[in-house]
């Protein structure tokens, strides 16, 4: 049976080993990464900016989830220089071609006054609350911390941003706004869930503020009780990451539209009528905008508002879901977002369909030859029956 110092002298014999002044500008090349393996606790008290921190315990079930490509550079740094070189053997054996172990670990990078920072962590409670994100590689503290670290604008508290609001504020996004200008009547309660019977009558970026902090006292939730206008959409929407699109009326979504283009911030498009509903994402410049999919609006024989045609109260709590799983997605740079493709579904086939959605080069307001991005008010387009809330 070898000694450990026979181990490590044979892991440390089949890997490659650099000091931390080497490592520093490996770390800087191209497809460089640099892989903590400390515990969480050594992790919290230090590490190198930028780390992929996965401890040396969980490294063989979770590698590939945390570092997918086998042919990037590797740098594995433990407190010492041990548990890294033991490490380094471990990913070539999964596969890895190109790893490198740090000699003397951190230690030595801090001692050196190489940079490093203390990082975000979830306190206690957080990591309770949060654990069933925590258990995947695919979010994980990190990805929890981001969410913390997001913000969030809702348009809308009704049908829509009722089901988006309550997932988002739940899954820990850390800033939610929600701009609305209404208050919250009896027949709002069929679907819009974030209000209650004794609200009825009361601001409702009051009432959602009301169910989002009760949910989660980590969201900070910033109400906007105006109506969104060329005059102040700039303003509402600047430092959001997403736009979470609830309204229903055609002077709004041209707005938002040319806005989140010119702010360059991605929106998630939902839209409800009867017993049918679609979601799409607007990524500007990288997918197309709201006008590539619609340049003009429908007649209005064509475009009957909820209020007229009626909404099954189920249908938002679906659409809304998937908006707040498109947000999500677009925070973290998970899987593929429906950007370039329209989610169409229908409650009473219980069936969903994809429709591709293409870039127009001749779009007015991402076209490559559109000009200047004006922002402008669109009442023009509002038709006599539609109404200016969201659904």
């Amino acid at each position: 049976m070898p000694t450990f110092r026979e181990m490590l002298a044979q892991a440390k014999s089949a890997i490659r080993e650099v000091d931390p002044a080497t490592a520093e500008v490996e770390a800087a090349g191209p497809n460089a990464i640099m892989l903590d393996v400390r515990e969480p606790d050594e992790y919290q008290q230090g590490s190198i900016p930028g780390a992929v921190h996965l401890p040396r315990g969980n490294l063989e079930i979770s590698i590939e989830s945390r570092i997918p490509d086998k042919g990037a550079h590797v740098l594995v740094y433990c407190a010492g220089g041990v548990r890294s070189a033991f490490a380094a053997k471990t990913l070539q054996d999964l596969g890895y071609s190109d790893v490198t172990s740090v000699i003397g670990g951190f230690n030595r990078w801090k001692d050196e006054g190489r940079p490093w920072s203390t990082p975000k962590s979830l306190t206690t409670e957080q990591r309770n609350r949060y654990q069933r994100h925590l258990l995947l590689p695919e979010v994980g503290e990190a990805g929890q911390l981001k969410l913390l670290d997001s913000k969030v604008l809702l348009l809308g508290a009704g049908g829509l941003g009722s089901p988006a609001a309550l997932y988002l504020a739940a899954a820990g996004v850390g800033t939610i706004g929600i701009i609305d200008m209404d208050v919250v009547d009896a027949s709002n309660l069929q679907r819009q869930i974030l209000h209650n019977t004794e609200r009825i009558g009361e601001r409702k970026v009051d009432s959602a503020k009301k169910t989002l902090t009760a949910m989660n006292p980590d969201v900070n939730v910033v109400t906007y009780d105006v109506r969104l206008g060329a005059d102040n959409v700039l303003d509402i929407i600047d430092g959001y990451d997403v736009i979470v699109d609830g309204t229903d009326n055609f002077p709004t979504r041209y707005l938002v539209n040319d806005a989140s283009v010119l702010k360059r911030i991605p929106v998630v498009h939902g839209s409800i009528f009867r017993f049918e509903g679609a979601v799409t994402v607007f990524n500007p410049y990288l997918g197309p905008c709201y006008r590539c999919m619609i340049p003009e609006p429908p007649p209005a024989e064509l475009a009957p508002s909820c209020s007229e045609a009626g909404v099954l109260g189920v249908l938002p709590g679906i659409v809304g879901s998937i908006q707040a799983i498109e947000t999500i997605k677009i925070l973290l740079d998970l899987g593929d977002t429906l950007q370039g493709r329209l989610l169409s579904y229908d409650a009473l086939e219980q069936s969903f369909r994809t429709f591709k959605v293409h870039q127009d080069p001749n779009c007015p307001t991402c076209g490559p030859n559109a000009g200047e991005i004006v922002i402008a008010e669109y009442d023009e387009l509002c038709m006599p029956h539609v109404a200016a809330a969201p659904a």
